[in-house]
């Protein structure tokens, strides 16, 4: 019988286990689960002779796939997908794959949060400002974007968008205008929300010299990757220009200077938010089972991100 290792320092949801397990019961194999692992030693030890893994954060790297001596197929419940080694899993024979836009509603919910929160000041009793109105800039435009739009156009938002990757006609038909560069993006919007991976290309690919192109009452929003932000350049925007704030659901690594230089200019979540609600989760986790099963029963390698 196959065996699926679902392991997860943050474990899913009940209903999510559930659902999973019906999938596989119904598939003909067995679903082990590893919860709330204390240390990488058990991860190696539950993972010697599983066929298939589902991840949430946790690190898939080197050692764990040469201690998963079976291991046929790795699946990263959710988008992003650096906690995996991928030319690791493609030296060892093992498939990769994420599950693109299971929490994409629940990532551009997020944003839209911190902004109202921050433009109403935290809710502490001052006068705020309003949505309606403002420009949002989309750095990139995959599956959180299609619903950061529909969001944005319900405040009454003027939106534009930049990502080389995408067809201009997409980006138009969702009533979206189009930038040619990055800097145009950075230039025309005084909200500019990131949603591109962290990869060798876009590493610190935000900073001075794009920040200083936004316009008064600057609001830079982070539901990415902390990795793509020039931490160095941000913190000179912030010197420069009392007016920028960033709102992150990643801390910064300066996260103590914000604090201690520019309160109220900063909104930081305490952990990685974006997928943290019940239903990413579920749907994040049913997609890996479904991945893994259909993987298995007809080879399907559709979601494969490694070689």
């Amino acid at each position: 019988m196959m065996k699926i290792l679902v392991a997860t320092e943050k474990p899913f949801a009940p209903v999510a286990i559930r659902l999973m397990r019906e999938i596989t019961d119904a598939a003909g194999y067995e679903l082990a689960l590893l919860e709330n692992y204390k240390d990488v030693s058990e991860f190696h030890m539950a993972v010697a002779d599983a066929d298939a893994l589902i991840v949430r954060s946790d690190i898939v790297d080197e050692a764990v796939i040469k201690a998963a001596g079976k291991l046929k197929i790795v699946v990263r419940a959710g988008a992003g997908y650096d906690n995996l080694d991928l030319a690791a899993c493609t030296a060892h024979n093992v498939v990769a794959m994420n599950t693109p836009g299971q929490n994409a509603n629940a990532v551009a919910e997020l944003a839209f949060e911190m902004m109202l929160y921050q433009a109403r000041q935290g809710f502490g009793g001052k006068s705020g400002s309003e949505l309606r109105g403002k420009t949002i800039g989309l750095h990139a435009f995959g599956n959180v974007c299609r619903y950061m739009v529909q969001i944005a156009k319900g405040f009454g938002m003027d939106l534009f968008a930049y990502d080389p990757f995408v067809d201009e006609r997409v980006m138009k038909d969702a009533g979206v205008k189009v930038c040619k560069t990055t800097e145009e993006l950075y230039s025309k919007c005084q909200y500019v929300s990131i949603h591109m991976p962290a990869n060798d290309k876009t590493r610190k690919s935000v900073g001075y010299d794009l920040l200083k192109l936004m316009p008064a009452g600057a609001v830079l929003v982070n539901t990415a990757r902390k990795e793509v932000i020039d931490e160095e350049g941000l913190l000179k925007i912030f010197e420069e220009r009392p007016d920028f704030k960033y709102l992150s659901d990643v801390e910064p690594d300066s996260k103590a200077v914000f604090e201690e230089r520019y309160k109220n200019r900063f909104v930081f979540t305490a952990k990685k938010m974006g997928a943290q609600t019940e239903e990413a989760n579920v749907n994040a986790g049913v997609a890996a089972a479904r991945q893994i099963v259909d993987f298995f029963k007809t080879g399907n390698q559709k979601f494969r991100i490694n070689k």
